[in-house]
């Protein structure tokens, strides 16, 4: 059955258990990385939570087919065929997307969009979404990235500073497990670490150049959520850099291994897989959301929860669309939408710069295990004294070293003797380091629903027109010249400059949409994620953010989750929702 419009769902019988059987404290939209975090937060506060996911459930350990298994254990030895490859031309371009690792990703052909401009959306739709998946990197922003918007006047200036958030971050930190070192740079403040995993040999040696030659930039240690200790029931790592396949020692944060178990232990949560919320329920009179429709992804039958307060943190895009799918009398263009910005801002990180190079030193040494995270070099550009005019704001850069296993070059035919001893000894050394450039709010960089075409579940398809502009192209340039000028100084040769020209969204950290601000009429969201026009909606995933700054943004998600709940219950004590 092809639900039509919100009017032909309510008129369907949607409460065969009756509404009191519906009904909860708190509803949860989307399972994953900050879905997982108001989840933990309401059932620990005592809020009888419902969760609901659009795609299926996945237990932590059970459900890590791959995990455990080695590469020839794999058909195609972790390569994906190309007839799936030709099938999912988007999806086939993310790092991550393998052989070990395809049930986890959506398929390009299975949840359609419409690309206005080349945008590839990768996603991963279970219970952890992309908490299974993603890289780990943690970086604090500082506060420099709270006041960029309101300093150079692009964007709405943020409603929270650095101090706001500060001990949030602590408290996420203590709970997800961060190693690191406290590096004392204001870029990346420093946090709650666990023990530091260490550079490798020539990481060191690239590091004591750089800050010898480039006063001001700094070549730290990545930190990440990766357990170098035993830390809350988990972990510890054990440096198989295997992490996107589902880690079953817990060695490193997800939804699934964390939080979600956590949420479960209370005994408040209610979870709902296989559930696509078609649009939030906003009653009229009482001038507040009450409730969520939802269509089974399996049978399309139609169900309504209803709940006091809502949490929306089914990832970017797929909030925003939820938003502007939820339209009444009062919201005729999206629920919370008095200022019409919701949909528009669309931000992301530009990775497209990459250098990379070869160190014929060190050849006696070499390093043991594989390591799950590399090096960060903060931004320096724009910041101190190190001011230019070709482009606003910043980039960072994240990057490693390895040494290659064999010492094999394109002459060796792949047989024989020759090759077999060769394959013993060591290759060369290479190093590099890839830019995270800040991209600008733009009005035009935006997503609509489409008029005329709909999913399995009678959804509208998101519409995602989002470019790079000049001032992204001209940090570019900039990020590609400064990464190779490092690389000259540390004695590197045959440097490879990169421009990947890959469209926005493979960085996989799209933002805004439903961005927060100070002022109802240029934002959706308050200073504590809350909707300026629905004081019972809160928004705490990507699309809440105002700027994108140059740190991977899913710490910040979780801070700003776990101080959203925080501010919500005690609003609801209150009785001012």
């Amino acid at each position: 059955m092809e639900i039509k419009n919100k009017e032909e769902l309510d008129s369907v019988n949607i409460n065969g258990k009756g509404k009191d059987e519906n009904t909860y404290d708190a509803i949860v939209i989307g399972a994953g990385m900050s879905g997982g975090w108001a989840a933990k937060e309401l059932c620990e506060k005592g809020f009888k939570t419902l969760v609901v996911e659009r795609g299926r459930n996945v237990e932590h350990i059970k459900d890590y087919p791959t995990a455990t298994k080695n590469v020839w254990d794999l058909p195609h030895r972790n390569e994906i065929p190309y007839d799936i490859q030709k099938e999912n031309p988007v999806v086939s371009r993310c790092y991550a997307f393998g052989e070990d690792t395809e049930h986890f990703f959506v398929k390009d052909k299975e949840h359609p969009y419409v690309q206005t401009k080349p945008f590839d959306w990768i996603r991963g739709y279970q219970v952890g979404g992309k908490s299974l998946m993603w890289a780990r990197m943690t970086q604090r922003w500082g506060v420099v990235d709270f006041e960029a918007n309101a300093k150079d006047g692009y964007g709405v200036d943020w409603p929270i500073r650095y101090e706001d958030i500060a001990p949030w971050y602590s408290y996420v930190e203590k709970f997800i497990g961060i190693q690191g070192n406290r590096d004392g740079l204001p870029q990346i403040p420093d946090g709650e670490f666990l023990p530091a995993m260490e550079m490798n040999c020539l990481e060191k040696h690239v590091k004591s150049v750089i800050e010898k030659e480039f006063p001001g930039r700094h070549l730290v240690v990545s930190r990440s959520a990766n357990l170098t200790q035993k830390h809350n029931g988990r972990g510890p790592c054990m440096y198989r850099s295997l992490c996107h396949r589902g880690c079953p020692f817990g060695g490193y944060f997800s939804a699934n291994s964390a939080t979600i178990p956590a949420a479960i232990a209370t005994g408040n949560m209610t979870l709902r897989p296989f559930s696509v919320v078609h649009s939030i329920i906003y009653d009229e009179q009482k001038q507040k959301a009450v409730g969520v429709r939802v269509i089974d992804a399996n049978t399309k039958e139609t169900f309504k929860y209803f709940a006091k307060v809502i949490f929306v943190n089914a990832s970017t895009i797929n909030t925003t669309l939820l938003l502007l799918n939820s339209t009444s009398s009062r919201f005729p263009n999206g629920i919370g939408n008095d200022s019409g910005a919701l949909g528009k801002y669309l931000m992301f990180h530009n990775y497209r710069g990459r250098v990379y190079g070869e160190y014929d030193g060190m050849q006696d040494e070499y390093y043991y295990g594989r390591k799950p995270t590399g090096v960060y070099l903060p931004r320096f550009r724009n910041y101190g004294d190190d001011v230019q005019t070709k482009f606003l704001r910043g980039y960072s850069f994240s990057g490693g070293a390895s040494r290659s296993r064999g010492n094999v070059d394109e002459d060796t035919p792949p047989i024989g003797v020759d090759f077999k001893e060769k394959m013993t000894e060591p290759g060369p050394w290479r190093f590099g380091l890839t830019g995270m450039g800040e991209c600008l709010p733009y009005e035009d960089n935006k997503i609509t629903l489409s008029k005329d075409k709909k999913d399995d579940w009678g959804m509208p398809l998101v519409e995602i027109d989002c470019e790079h502009k000049e001032n992204e192209l001209s940090m570019l340039e900039d990020i590609i010249d400064s990464g190779a000028e490092m690389l000259e100084a540390a004695g590197f040769k045959n440097i490879y400059r990169e421009n990947s020209e890959q469209a926005p969204g493979l960085d996989i950290h799209e933002m805004g949409t439903a961005r927060m601000g100070k002022d109802p009429k240029t934002s959706v969201l308050n200073g504590y994620n809350q909707m300026h026009a629905v004081k019972n909606v809160f928004v705490t995933d990507g699309a809440c953010m105002s700027s994108t700054a140059c740190q991977n943004p899913s710490l910040t998600y979780m801070a700003l989750t776990a101080r959203a709940v925080d501010y919500a219950v005690k609003e609801m004590n209150k009785q001012n929702i």
